[in-house]
């Protein structure tokens, strides 16, 4: 789908995270159906990637000069915030060819460098990173089923992993510890509030 991206999207900004500028979609159930797959998680920035982007600016230390992973990256948000705050590399990986689109329109827009990869690293034993950010990654039972133990196996490989989440019914409370809370205004129609309460947390290392 040449120019889907471009075409079913417009530049905005994050509330949490004005200093960035997003191609996003004004309404998710109409854009899911043109693209008659899975929900288009490229074309929103979700409330938990915008407090990990958001922690990421305001804690630069946490990515700087170091090897970054933003798994399941969607519009590459969290991936465009630390390259932003100086990480010495930074790959975006996404299942969604769309997303890999959107994600290198999205750093060439913010004049930043992000290696999308369309790849599912979540049964790798291991990856070549520093540190991983993962924002609103718990989003269904099953995806939670899958990527908690991949993060689990990545703190214990040493590798510092920050994750956000705005409540989800499926993320853990215990394992983490929270690094901030954030409220998140509301972009689109793809929460049940005005404003959503998330909060980063660190993967503690078994």
């Amino acid at each position: 789908m040449p120019d889907f991206v471009m075409a079913n999207t417009a530049p905005g900004r994050p509330p949490l995270v004005p200093e960035i500028t997003l191609r996003m979609a004004d309404e998710p159930f109409e854009l899911w159906e043109r693209t008659g797959d899975d929900l288009p998680y490229w074309a929103f920035a979700w409330a938990g990637g915008q407090a990990v982007a958001r922690h990421v600016l305001d804690h630069p230390a946490l990515v700087r000069g170091r090897a970054v992973l933003d798994l399941a990256s969607g519009s590459g948000l969290v991936a465009i915030a630390a390259a932003m705050a100086g990480a010495g590399t930074v790959i975006a990986t996404d299942i969604d060819p769309l997303a890999i689109d959107a994600i290198t329109r999205n750093a060439q827009a913010n004049d930043v460098s992000v290696d999308a990869r369309l790849i599912d690293v979540l049964d790798e034993p291991t990856v070549d990173a520093d540190v991983i950010l993962a924002g609103d990654v718990c989003y269904d039972r099953a995806m939670t089923a899958r990527v908690l133990p991949f993060l689990a196996r990545m703190a214990g490989h040493g590798i510092e992993v920050v994750i956000g989440d705005p409540g989800r019914p499926h993320f853990p409370r215990t394992g983490g510890t929270a690094l901030a809370s954030y409220d998140v205004p509301a972009t689109a129609a793809v929460e049940a509030a005005d404003t959503t309460r998330a909060t980063v947390w660190r993967h503690d290392r078994g």
